[in-house]
């Protein structure tokens, strides 16, 4: 018996996925599948994102014009999320969640074969538009059992009035300090003496938290561990120096998934970052990469939904090519 092979598969089901499914759909390559690892799509803005947090269509600054078919607008985190549930409703999106990939094999016909936890699939092309932050980084240093509850990796359990340590250097740690800093007593840390990563808005606003007093800087020091001090979290820096926190947040980034980069043959660059042109195609023809996983920096919404946009265009142009 034949497998059935679909025009299109993509694997990863944030704004830069649904944006390619729902582009395909709109150009009429209705032969699609959306596979993604978590029980829902838009699992990063789910996770990461607090609740009533502004999501904005043109992110710090980036004035992005939408090239293709998705009216995204500014919002919050919940009519993002209903924004994206209305977009696969509409345009009947096939897409199977709990279902992570670990291979891409380009076979000899041509076609891939997409192995995943619900068994193989087969396409003519693939976008990969998997995200950064699934796994964040973590220190290298032991946490605790006993303060595990108050060592963080994104904003989910804070409250307001705690004096809270953000680690980190770049654009999340910068935007974590500024929000915590509404209601609470905060300190950024950051191993290096100057705060060079963050995209050039991040940097103004941390700098002006930095010379109102609203977060105190603590550069050029790396921690040395963390212990438990009555319930709260003693952090020990290198330089000697303590100090007691009720809460510790690790915006350290996340990693680029290398492992299954390989697994699907592409080619990478030395800090293992996927290789692709400005069609988004990689190393491997017939294979793109779309949203967070071809943000060099910070990127946005937006840009991830374009992307669909572009993919889905270069292979109508191909297509239309091979006729």
């Amino acid at each position: 018996m034949q497998e059935k092979v679909y025009d299109l598969i993509i694997v990863g089901g944030g704004p830069g996925g649904i944006g390619t499914a729902v582009e395909a759909k709109v150009f009429g390559i209705e032969n699609i599948l959306l596979l993604e690892k978590s029980d829902n799509h838009s699992d990063t803005i789910r996770k990461f994102y607090k609740d009533n947090k502004r999501v904005d269509k043109d992110w710090q600054g980036q004035i992005v014009e939408i090239e293709g078919n998705i009216p995204f607008m500014d919002g919050t985190k919940e009519s993002t999320l209903d924004f994206f549930d209305n977009l696969i409703d509409e345009h009947k999106i096939d897409a199977y969640f709990n279902c992570e990939v670990d291979k891409i094999t380009k076979q000899e016909d041509g076609t891939f074969k997409v192995r995943s936890s619900k068994g193989e699939f087969f396409s003519k092309y693939v976008v990969i538009a998997i995200g950064r932050m699934g796994k964040p980084n973590k220190p290298s240093y032991k946490i605790p059992a006993s303060i595990r509850s108050r060592v963080n990796f994104n904003l989910d359990k804070c409250n307001e009035g705690e004096k809270i340590l953000v680690v980190g250097g770049g654009d999340s740690a910068t935007e974590y300090a500024v929000e915590l800093a509404k209601y609470n007593d905060v300190t950024l840390n950051y191993r290096r003496e100057a705060l060079t990563r963050p995209n050039p808005t991040n940097k103004k606003l941390i700098q002006k938290a930095f010379d109102e007093g609203k977060v105190k800087p603590k550069l050029g020091v790396d921690i040395e561990s963390l212990e438990d001090e009555e319930g709260k979290v003693k952090v020990n820096f290198k330089d000697g120096t303590s100090e007691v926190f009720d809460r510790v947040i690790y915006a350290i980034g996340g990693t680029t998934p290398v492992d299954f980069l390989k697994n699907a043959n592409l080619e990478l660059d030395s800090r293992g970052e996927p290789i692709f042109k400005e069609n988004l195609e990689t190393s491997v023809p017939g294979i793109y990469i779309a949203g967070d996983i071809a943000f060099k920096s910070g990127g946005s919404i937006a840009i991830a939904l374009n992307h669909g946009y572009k993919i889905v265009k270069d292979i109508l142009a191909k297509e239309q090519k091979e006729k």
